[in-house]
């Protein structure tokens, strides 16, 4: 038998790597990894992980976690101590155009989609996986200067 501790990583990981907008649609998903539970006992742990719903890209409304950037969109400069002290956050890499992001499991899909709606002019574009962004910079663009335009938008 699953714990309630396994149960609730497992809503964080559904929450943070999908766009889950009602309690039927986290069951299924935990029925899918084994979990079964009522709807009354799914309720108790979205409020116990302070789970709320925020507009999505695509305007339809998403669970998001209050620890991550899909919901705490921060327009203030991070230091780049504070970039790496958030536990969602693991390096940044450059080679050429491409700039590579890791991020613990489950992370990196809400990251990008704060980058991808921050409009910086400096990058095209992401593809997220589930630790992992690749962001496409515009050619001549200077490293320090991107992280500098995400910086303010990402809280990492």
């Amino acid at each position: 038998m699953k714990t309630k501790d396994h149960r609730l990583e497992a809503i964080k990981m559904i929450i943070s790597g999908k766009e889950v907008g009602s309690q039927e649609e986290v069951l299924n998903e935990l029925r899918k990894e084994g979990f079964t539970l009522t709807q009354a006992t799914l309720s108790r742990d979205l409020k116990q992980l302070k789970v709320a719903k925020a507009a999505s890209m695509n305007g339809k409304y998403v669970y998001v976690l209050p620890n991550e950037t899909m919901y705490r969109r921060s327009h203030k400069p991070l230091s780049a101590g504070e970039m790496l002290s958030n536990p969602g956050f693991l390096s940044i890499n450059f080679s050429g155009n491409l700039g590579v992001i890791k991020t613990r499991p489950g992370y990196a899909s809400s990251i990008a989609y704060n980058i991808d709606n921050s409009n910086v002019p400096e990058i095209l574009g992401t593809i997220a996986g589930d630790d992992t962004i690749i962001i496409v910079l515009r050619e001549g663009v200077d490293h320090n200067a991107l992280i500098d335009g995400i910086n303010d938008i990402v809280d990492f």
